[in-house]
């Protein structure tokens, strides 16, 4: 683990390597889990306020549930999330073109039509953030339907942290991934050993 301010970031996130495979995958991050992706409040008013741009994106089945359950929903855990597709099904935001699933949300930040690019949740993934009463846990998850993104890192020697660069910015600023970075370059020059 290291700490950097109030995160404490597990090493798996600077060691292990990763990148996003989608034509392998298919986007199932997006379909697999029994709850949907984690929410802040800020994010759930905004999901409110884009549904009417989104909702052109969207599928039916997806434009259903957001109908009957909102455009977020608190989830057994009494976390917020976005809703379901059914009780187990895809993430009601997202669409399947071809054979991936793509993010309703992004596709309409990518043709300009709103500001918000998708919920942080989902581009951190698959780092997991987990607070508590006063520190925030940044774990790695090893999810089974990223088998082929962690090949992929492998082989490109790609490190979590520098594949998901933008979006760790994006979560915890600037300056936390610059401290992240440093570790990481030392960590893999071995100018700094892990301690086991």
């Amino acid at each position: 683990m290291i700490q950097i301010g109030d995160y404490i970031f597990s090493m798996d996130i600077l060691e292990k390597k990763f990148v996003c495979d989608l034509e392998s995958c298919h986007g199932n991050c997006c379909v697999e889990g029994y709850s949907g992706a984690f929410l802040s409040k800020e994010e759930s008013v905004i999901l409110s306020d884009i549904f009417p741009v989104v909702k052109e994106y969207l599928g039916e089945e997806g434009i259903k549930a957001i109908e009957e359950r909102g455009t977020s929903m608190v989830d057994s855990d009494g976390d917020i999330v976005t809703p379901l597709v059914g009780d187990q099904g895809e993430c009601a935001y997202a669409v399947l073109e071809g054979k991936i699933w793509l993010c309703a949300i992004e596709k309409a930040w990518t043709q300009g039509k709103i500001d918000f690019r998708k919920p942080v949740s989902c581009q951190l993934f698959p780092i997991r953030v987990k607070k508590f009463s006063n520190i925030t846990a940044v774990n790695y998850r090893v999810a089974d339907t990223c088998e082929s993104a962690r090949k992929r890192g492998a082989k490109e020697g790609i490190p979590v942290y520098v594949f998901l660069k933008e979006a760790i910015i994006r979560a915890f600023g600037k300056d936390v991934y610059k401290e992240l970075s440093i570790v990481g370059k030392d960590l893999e020059s071995g100018k700094i050993k892990r301690n086991s």
